[in-house]
């Protein structure tokens, strides 16, 4: 894929701030949250929320699915020097199977508000999809919220950049599942691992019944 021009960048960052520049122009301080993990049988889910000045914007943030891992890691980089604040939510896989993976998700959405707001709370929280967090400010709900929007995109990079790591180092401990390959999701190597060796200590009881 050839690379963008550096018009063609700033055009699509232009389209992709549409959001955040409707809560700037109002003098409003906007975070961006997003999560890494619901799908996984293996490990936690993770949640970012990122507040980024509204200038200069850090080229090539995108939905982090869309990205390769080292464009993600040197983008979680930027973000990280350029952020005005910055959280991160985890929520184990004790805890989801305690109280399924949509609760879990909402908490780990929480925790990463909660500790960005440590630094500096927004007045606008645009969220990817996940409705009803038990937070005191506004929420504006994006579906598909890491395609739409630049802060929640900012997330999407930061949270699964962290969850990957993760789950690197879980790989260290598990080697027989492959987790440094599937990142714990259920990829036909992973299913076949866990039929063949059983579950190990961060596998989503709840979610593999089918397999043990």
């Amino acid at each position: 894929m050839p690379r963008k021009s550096k018009e063609e960048e700033a055009a699509r960052l232009f389209e992709l701030t549409a959001h955040e520049r409707e809560i700037w122009s109002r003098g409003f301080i906007a975070a961006g949250a997003d999560e890494v993990g619901r799908g996984p049988l293996a490990g936690p889910v993770v949640a970012a929320c990122v507040i980024l000045p509204d200038e200069p914007l850090i080229e090539y943030i995108n939905d982090s699915k869309k990205l390769t891992e080292k464009r993600r890691e040197a983008l979680s980089k930027a973000i990280a020097q350029q952020a005005t604040a910055c959280g991160l939510g985890w929520v184990d896989e004790k805890i989801i199977d305690e109280i399924n993976i949509l609760n879990a998700t909402r908490r780990a959405f929480e925790k990463a508000f909660q500790e960005a707001s440590e630094t500096k709370k927004p007045d606008v929280l645009l969220v990817d999809a996940v409705k009803g967090l038990n937070i005191d400010v506004r929420q504006e709900i994006l579906v598909h919220g890491d395609m739409l929007s630049y802060l929640i995109a900012a997330a999407s990079i930061v949270a699964k950049t962290a969850r990957d790591e993760y789950m690197m180092k879980m790989d260290e401990l598990y080697p027989e599942y492959g987790f440094k390959r599937n990142k714990g999701y259920g990829t036909a190597e992973h299913i076949q691992a866990i039929k063949r060796f059983g579950p190990c200590a961060i596998h989503r009881k709840t979610f593999i019944t089918k397999f043990v």
